[in-house]
């Protein structure tokens, strides 16, 4: 097995530091098979945002180096809204929907963790931090994947979602949560985020290659 996924990503389109060809580009260099663009989004930004990176796979995905996915990331929205706006992305074209989740270093509206994992237009909750057994049941039963990521402050949680995740049933899948290129992973790496988190190697290969192989398939 050769290679890996980086389904979570942010270019200057939101608070990343890269163009988004070039995020695509350094990710292959890197090994990477498949990568998603899922720059933050509300209410106010999503229709531009999405329609810019549905441009760029029509434009230029035939000659990247790597499978690309135009997605979004909903970030600090009503929770009460989220199956709306995850509704909107899909219909503008967005393949991947990540809803921010309430991770413990930053003020997420509770009850973002419960909406996102109730939606089945929801395909990944990202660093969910506490995530209660019942929400990591729901995801499982709606097939939204949970993250274990290397981003720094959202990791904190790793352990405890993988736990989590195991008791429930519920799939993982590693990211990076790149916004700089220093952020980005190679699959040496992954690994050892996932190894990190608890995962024995059974579920270390689920979380960086069998899971977001799977996924990616669906889109």
């Amino acid at each position: 097995m050769q290679g890996h996924f980086e389904l979570h990503t942010h270019s200057f389109l939101s608070d990343g530091a890269l163009l988004p060809s070039e995020l695509v580009r350094r990710a292959a260099v890197k090994g990477c098979i498949a990568i998603a663009i899922t720059d933050h989004a509300d209410a106010s930004n999503l229709d531009e945002l999405v329609r810019a990176l549905v441009r760029l796979a029509e434009e230029q995905s035939a000659v990247f180096p790597v499978r690309f996915i135009p997605g979004v990331e909903l970030t600090h929205v009503s929770p009460e809204i989220i199956p709306k706006l995850t509704r909107r992305a899909k219909d503008l074209g967005a393949r991947l929907v990540v809803v921010h989740g309430e991770t413990i270093v930053e003020p997420v509206p509770p009850g973002t963790n419960r909406a996102a994992v109730e939606c089945p237009d929801v395909d990944i909750l990202a660093h969910p931090g506490f995530i209660t057994l019942e929400e990591a049941r729901i995801a499982a039963q709606n097939g939204v994947y949970l993250e274990i990521t290397s981003r720094k402050g959202h990791c904190l949680t790793n352990g405890y979602v993988a736990k989590v995740a195991r008791a429930a049933g519920a799939k993982l899948v590693v990211n990076s949560d790149a916004h700089e290129p220093k952020d980005l992973l190679n699959l040496e790496m992954a690994r050892k985020v996932a190894r990190g988190a608890g995962l024995d190697e059974g579920e270390i290969l689920a979380a960086t290659h069998t899971n977001p192989m799977e996924l990616v398939k669906k889109i």
